[in-house]
C-alpha cells in the first residue's frame, strides 16, 4: 500500500457505521499518512482512535521508525516472531476509509482507489499500550496487505490492501471477536483478489489528491 488514505463524513461512511452498529466517534481527515491518528473498529464494534503504526516506542508511544509497521504483510501473519503474529490471533480490527492512494513505484504515477457505492473497510490489526503516567490505553494499528494481483500491474504491482465486505456480518463478527481463534477460516479472504468493484482515478501526487485523468472501473 502506498501509504495514504482518507475518511470523509458522508453517507457512505454513515452506512458503514450503521451496518456494523459501531459506537464511538470517527476521526475524519482528507489526507492521512502513516503515523497519523486514524479510526479503528475493535471488539464489540467500538470505535477507537489509534496511531497508524503498529509498533510504538514503549516510552514515548510514538511510532518506532526502525520498523515500517503501518502495514502488515499477509505472509508474515503466521511467522512466530513477526510483529503481526500475536495481533492477528488476538486483536484484529476494521479500519474505515473513503479512498486510498496507490503508486506505480516510479514516483510520478499515482491513483486514487475507492468503491463506487460504499465506504472501504480495511482488514487491520491493533495493539494496546498502557500509559504508566495516566493509566490510559493507547492504540496502534496497521493495515494488512496481500500479494499483488495481475489487474493492478499498472497501478501498484507489489501488493494490495486487504478490504473486507462490512455487509458480511458472519465475517466481520469473526474478525472482531478476539476469542475467535480459528484463523484458518480467514485463509480465503487472505488470497489476493479484487472482490469488490473499484473506481480508479489517476491523480497528480499523494498529498494533493488532484485528478489528472479519467476514472475507470476494475472488478
Amino acid at each position: 500500500m502506498c501509504g495514504r488514505f482518507q475518511l470523509k463524513d458522508d453517507s457512505k461512511t454513515k452506512a458503514l457505521v450503521e451496518t456494523l452498529h459501531a459506537s464511538g466517534v470517527l476521526h475524519y481527515a482528507d489526507d492521512i499518512a502513516p503515523g497519523a491518528q486514524i479510526s479503528i473498529i475493535v471488539k464489540e464494534a467500538v470505535i477507537k482512535t489509534a496511531t497508524w503504526w503498529l509498533l510504538l516506542d514503549q516510552e514515548s508511544h510514538k511510532p518506532n521508525y526502525k520498523y515500517a509497521s503501518f502495514n502488515s504483510r499477509a505472509d508474515k501473519l503466521n511467522q512466530l516472531r513477526a510483529i503481526a503474529y500475536k495481533p492477528f490471533r488476538e486483536s484484529r480490527c476494521l479500519i474505515p476509509a473513503s479512498a486510498f492512494i496507490e503508486g506505480l513505484g516510479d514516483k510520478k504515477t499515482y491513483y486514487k482507489i475507492e468503491l463506487p457505492d460504499k465506504a472501504i473497510t480495511f482488514g487491520g490489526l491493533y495493539k494496546e499500550y498502557l500509559d504508566s503516567k495516566t493509566g490510559e490505553i493507547i492504540y496502534s494499528a496497521s493495515i494488512i496487505t496481500l500479494p499483488p494481483v495481475p489487474k493492478w500491474a499498472n497501478i501498484h504491482p507489489k501488493s494490495i490492501p486487504l478490504m473486507l465486505d462490512y455487509e458480511n456480518k458472519v465475517l466481520t463478527n469473526k474478525w472482531l471477536d478476539p476469542a475467535f481463534s480459528k484463523i484458518e477460516d480467514f485463509r480465503e479472504i487472505l488470497q489476493p483478489d479484487i472482490n469488490q468493484t473499484q473506481r480508479v482515478t489517476p491523480i497528480d501526487r499523494p498529498s494533493r489528491w488532484q485528478p489528472v485523468g479519467k476514472s475507470f472501473l476494475l472488478s
